[in-house]
């Protein structure tokens, strides 16, 4: 085992299925996918709806998965099996990377200086 740090991360939410409708939410257009802020709820869970149309298939739906919030997205997604790489926002506010490891789909968020969510 190393004694080498890896690189930093901080823990940002835990992403849900929702299947009905959720205030305030946001639309991301590549994965047809409607969000909620984590940072609205006390357990900083982001609820996740998706669009009939939506590509992404169902386990990825179906499956929870834990965000952190990272200051460089290739420090963490290098050699790891990387399901989805894309900006989100209009104007991007963040470059988000899906990925599964161990089991889990883990999402990591690069966020824009001074951006935080669609709307800030």
């Amino acid at each position: 085992m190393s004694s080498e740090p890896g690189p930093q991360k901080r823990f940002h939410h835990i992403g849900l299925r929702a299947f009905e409708p959720q205030p305030d939410e946001d639309f991301v257009t590549l994965t047809q996918v409607w969000v909620t802020d984590p940072r609205s709820h006390p357990h900083k869970i982001e609820w996740l709806r998706y669009e009939p149309q939506s590509h992404l298939p169902e386990d990825f739906k179906n499956s929870p998965h834990i965000a952190y919030a990272v200051d460089d997205i290739n420090e963490h997604i290098a050699g790891k099996d990387v399901t989805l790489l894309f900006e989100v926002g209009d104007p991007p506010f963040a470059k988000v990377a899906f990925t599964r490891e161990d089991g889990v789909i883990y999402e990591y968020m690069q966020f824009k200086p001074g951006r935080h969510w669609f709307k800030d």
